[in-house]
């Protein structure tokens, strides 16, 4: 029998938390499901590239900044709702309209009557639902594993979700040149079924609160909570800043493609792959870790390195330069954002879980669309490369006074 308190070494110890049924079941679900996410995030990016013209660095920003908006004005009551009410039903309904909207996103550009506001709009509908569902989620996997396994089951997280990254750009190249668009929002319809499936086979049941507490009370209670937790106040900060300043990394990645280096699709999703592969690559790193000593100091550092690698990428002109300072990239981003959801799971207590996790979410979420509309607007002013050149050196300076700060994350 295995001895789940123990992974000491090799696969035992990164795959610690797909020894429980639940998760396993949940993550292979929602695997299938993030290659499928990917696929229409290279699609749409590409649809907007086509359909914007010399306006696409702006509505690139902006398509990104109101997917992600709804999380800025409803994850909080997102998160209040996950404690209230079953996170597993908030997730299928959560489910359900992300394939609503993908499906549809598929018809308009089969029937080519697709135009950018049809775009935009299902953007906010799709934000909208992950501002349910994201609190939900985040909440629902501490129930999956033990405590100890915790950060091992985030950083497996964010493998799929980061292997997907490498796969579904991948797939979605070849379907757009052999299917087109539509054959990509079509794919991330059905592979919505997959995530809903393994919700509707779960064996663990969360039971809500029965406080009677009115919703804007239980608000205050958990922004409460979280002002008077100094750790807690400050993984929230570093998360916006961390996202608002390295998601445009991701953001201009068509931009590089085309204007930089001269290329097409097949140029960008194999900018997307590197990205994509370093991230696993962090991930793997992350679930092998553990819960370990240090935990905070070494955010700090690897965010000290990612703002130096998007400098780096911003000035260099080599291609295959490019490629492997996007993979050293992925790798520290995605230790930063592991490392930072673990730790702030690991310090919430589960009966407010729900809350703080939403707190942080609107600061992690947040930060990427303020960060792609700041940046996308600076680019149509001065370029995409002075813009993430900016960004790279703030997010270094950021790790710098977070480690001189003796309080905070740097203790954790």
């Amino acid at each position: 029998m295995l001895d789940r308190s123990r992974p000491n070494h090799g696969l035992s110890r990164i795959a610690a938390a797909l020894t429980y049924r639940d998760f396993r079941v949940l993550w292979t679900g929602a695997f299938t499901s993030s290659i499928g996410t990917w696929m229409q995030k290279v699609a749409q990016s590409w649809l907007v590239l086509t359909i914007a013209g010399s306006s696409s660095a702006f509505f690139l920003g902006l398509d990104s900044f109101l997917g992600e908006a709804p999380i800025l004005l409803f994850t909080l009551v997102g998160g209040v709702v996950a404690d209230r009410r079953d996170r597993r039903q908030l997730l299928l309904m959560s489910q359900y309209v992300q394939m609503t909207t993908a499906f549809t996103l598929a018809g308009l550009v089969y029937w080519d009557v697709v135009r950018i506001w049809h775009v935009l709009t299902l953007s906010v509908i799709t934000g909208m639902a992950q501002a349910f569902g994201g609190p939900a989620h985040q909440s629902l996997v501490p129930s999956l594993v033990d405590k100890e396994h915790l950060p091992n089951a985030i950083a497996l997280n964010s493998i799929q979700f980061n292997l997907a990254r490498v796969i579904g750009p991948l797939i979605a190249g070849a379907a757009l040149a052999a299917f087109g668009m539509a054959a990509c929002f079509g794919l991330n319809g059905v592979s919505f079924l997959a995530v809903i499936v393994a919700l509707l086979s779960l064996h663990i049941k969360h039971v809500p609160s029965t406080s009677r507490s009115r919703m804007h009370e239980e608000l205050r209670g958990g922004l409460s909570y979280v002002q008077h937790e100094p750790g807690l106040i400050g993984l929230t900060v570093l998360a916006f800043v961390t996202t608002f300043l390295a998601t445009p990394l991701l953001t201009f990645l068509p931009l590089f493609a085309q204007n930089v280096f001269g290329g097409g699709v097949g140029q960008y999703t194999r900018l997307m792959a590197c990205a994509g592969a370093g991230a696993v690559t962090g991930a793997l790193v992350v679930a092998w870790l553990g819960k370990f000593k240090g935990m905070g100091k070494t955010v700090l550092f690897l965010q000290f390195a990612l703002g130096t690698l998007v400098v780096l990428f911003a000035v260099t002109r080599l291609i295959w330069i490019n490629g492997v300072l996007l993979f050293g990239g992925g790798v520290c981003m995605v230790m930063v954002f592991a490392l930072l959801a673990s730790l702030v799971q690991l310090i919430a207590p589960n009966e407010m879980r729900g809350r703080v996790m939403s707190i942080y979410m609107v600061a992690f979420r947040g930060g990427m669309p303020l960060g792609s509309l700041a940046g996308g607007y600076a680019a149509t002013l001065t370029s995409a490369p002075a813009v993430l050149t900016v960004n790279g050196v703030l997010l270094s300076l950021a790790a710098a006074w977070f480690l001189l700060k003796r309080e905070g994350v740097r203790e954790l």
